[in-house]
Formats: structure tokens, sequence, C-alpha cells
């Protein structure tokens, strides 16, 4: 019980240290530790990389659900930890509209039966909407609220004790320059004044070393937003393949669909008012196989990277980006130029030890195009 007593009175006597020195810094009346101009640099990184991806991931869910009601209720689902109820999607509604009317006219009518296959081409857009949002989400937005809610709240938190070590720092310095001149002003030799002076500097020893250690806990932290981004790009590789696909998708099923109405009786397929014309005068859009509009498979550039860690050897790769190193371990990179990489035993899969001349360092994979 004592010792919970003492412990709660040490509490308290370190917050209300912490809240004089935060006032009188404010105030003006007290001097502050500035961190080094390199922590300063990552910590502002670290905020403006979480400030855009909030921004990205807000606009990449409006453009995946329109509908800020449907957004609203799958928020409150997910966090209920309640499975989202499956709904029809506008263009499989749209679908199952043609469908229906198309039924109800009759199949063997002209318009029937086209709007029957306009309602089951609406459907497989429908169809691959709906796969398109779910990769999107997956493996672009997923990543993306993982690093908001998981390392930055991390970053945040080692921040914030790094702020409370710096309070704990200056009111140490400020309680050993009072002690000082306490001393200084002293008539006579007094034991109680010299054990203060020392007592104090024992503090600000013990502070010191506590407030350098967690600056460089914080520094460690920060620098791997490197890695964030090295990670983002292969996210946003991902999204932007999803797209290509589902681009293709819809566009091959519509240039299907063009070419099915094409073969109706010109009588039917003409505009109102407007001069009739032949079953193969549709317009003409050249068609393109889903398969050949989609860039070449990722998995390629991946067993390159694969087979170059099972090797001892070295390759050369060109730079994709430019890349500014975040520390003294990595490599800085301009666009188009030639280095050579290799893989390091231990070494993060996202990495390569790059060398340019007599230069070494870290460089990240998703940079990096190898060369044959």
């Amino acid at each position: 019980m004592d010792f919970n007593v003492k412990r709660l009175a040490a509490d308290a006597g370190t917050f209300l240290s912490r809240a004089v020195q935060f006032t009188e810094e404010k105030l003006g009346q007290a001097e502050k530790t500035e961190l080094d101009a390199h922590l300063e640099n990552l910590l502002s990184r670290a905020e403006c990389t979480k400030q855009w991806t909030e921004r990205i991931m807000k606009q990449t869910e409006v453009l995946l659900q329109p509908n800020p009601n449907v957004r609203i209720e799958e928020f409150l689902y997910e966090k209920l930890d309640k499975k989202v109820p499956t709904r029809m999607n506008n263009h499989e509604l749209l679908g199952q509209s043609m469908i229906d009317s198309g039924n109800e006219f009759g199949p063997g009518t002209a318009y029937g039966n086209a709007l029957i296959k306009c309602g089951e081409t609406q459907k497989q857009v429908g169809s691959a909407e709906r796969e398109f949002i779910q990769s999107s989400a997956n493996n672009f937005l997923t990543p993306f609220r993982n690093f908001l809610e998981g390392d930055f709240k991390t970053i945040l938190k080692e921040r914030k004790l790094l702020q409370n070590k710096r309070l704990d720092l200056d009111a140490a310095k400020t309680r050993l320059k009072k002690a000082r001149v306490a001393d200084a002003r002293a008539l006579v030799s007094i034991p109680q004044l010299l054990l203060g002076v020392f007592q104090a500097e024992q503090d600000l020893r013990i502070t010191q070393s506590e407030f350098d250690r967690q600056a460089e806990i914080t520094r460690l932290l920060l620098e791997g937003v490197s890695s964030t981004h090295a990670h983002h790009l292969r996210c946003l590789n991902d999204f932007v393949e999803a797209q290509t696909t589902y681009y293709a998708q819809c566009y091959q099923y519509m240039v299907d669909l063009q070419k099915q109405l094409g073969s109706f009786p010109s009588t039917f397929t003409s505009n109102n008012n407007q001069s009739s014309v032949s079953g193969g005068a549709s317009v003409s859009v050249p068609t393109i196989p889903v398969s050949a509009s989609l860039p070449a498979a990722p998995g390629r550039a991946s067993s390159a990277f694969n087979e170059l860690r099972s090797t001892s050897g070295s390759r050369k790769a060109r730079v994709l980006y430019d890349y500014d190193a975040a520390g003294s371990s990595e490599l800085s990179l301009l666009a188009d130029e030639v280095i050579l990489v290799n893989s390091v035993p231990g070494m993060d899969s996202d990495w390569l030890m790059g060398e340019r001349g007599n230069q070494k360092g870290k460089v990240p994979i998703t940079y990096l195009e190898l060369l044959n």
C-alpha cells in the first residue's frame, strides 16, 4: 500500500514538473531543448505521409462507393464486427431490370431479346466492378489503413514519450541552474546546498540519458517510413493493375454486346426518324481481348528478384524513379541510371544492396528494373 502511494506521489510530481516546464516554455520563461534537424525532418515526413495517406484513402473510398449513406452503413458494420449484407450494385440492378422487362415483352421479340442481352452484359459489368472493389479494398485500402492504425499510432506513442522525456530533461536543467544560483549566493558552504547541486546534476545525467535513448528509438521508427513508402508503391501498382483489368473487362463486354445488337434487323437498330442501317453496319470498335490489354504479370519481375536472392552474384538494374536516402545505410538513386545490385543474407525482402562506383547502400526493389 505504501509503495502504491509513493508511486502515485512520484507520478504526480513528474506530471506537475512537466506541466510547469511546458507552461514556462509557452510563456517564454524557460529554455527548450530543440531536436536535431534530421529528427525534425523525419517527424515532418511522417506527419506528411499520414495526412496524404488519409486523403488518398478517403478519395479512394469515394471512388469505390460514391453513395455516402452506404459508406456510413459499411463503416458501422465494420466497427460492430458484423458481416456487411450482400447487395446488388447499380449495374446489377439495371441489368436485372432489363432482363425482367425483356422477359415481359417477350424474348422472341427484337426489343425483348435486346433488353435481355443488355441486361446480361450489365450484370457482367456489375460482377467485374464487384471484383475490382474487393481487390482494391484488400490490396490498396487495407495496407494504407494498417499503416494509420498500426505503425503511425506507434510513432505517435513514441513521439509523445519523447516529448515527455524532453520536458523532464529541460526541467532537470532548470533545477540545476536554480541550485547553482542558490549555492553561489550562499555566504558560507552549506551541506544542503551542495547536496542539492549534486542531486540536480545526477538527475540531469539520468534525464539526458533517457532522452537520448528515446530519441534513438523514435528515429529508428521514423526511418521505417521509407519502407512504408516502398510498400505503398507496390500497393499502388496493384491498384492500377486492378483498374486496368476492370476497365478492359468492361470494354470487352460492351464491344461484344454491340456486335450482338448489330446483328438485329436494321428496322430495330436504327434510331427514330433516322435512316436505317444494315445489320453489319454498327459502329466498328476494335476488339481488344482482356488478357492482351493487361500489363505484364508482376510475377515475372518478382521471380527475377527471387532468383537474384537465391544466388550470391550481382545484376545490373535500371532505376525507375528518383529516391532520396532516408539514412546513411541507404543509397540515393536517380531515375534511368544503371547500378549493380545484390542480395545480402538477412536483408528485408523489399530491399537489395546497391552499388554505384565506391558508393554502397540499401535500395528499395520497387524502384528497380533488373536488366538481362
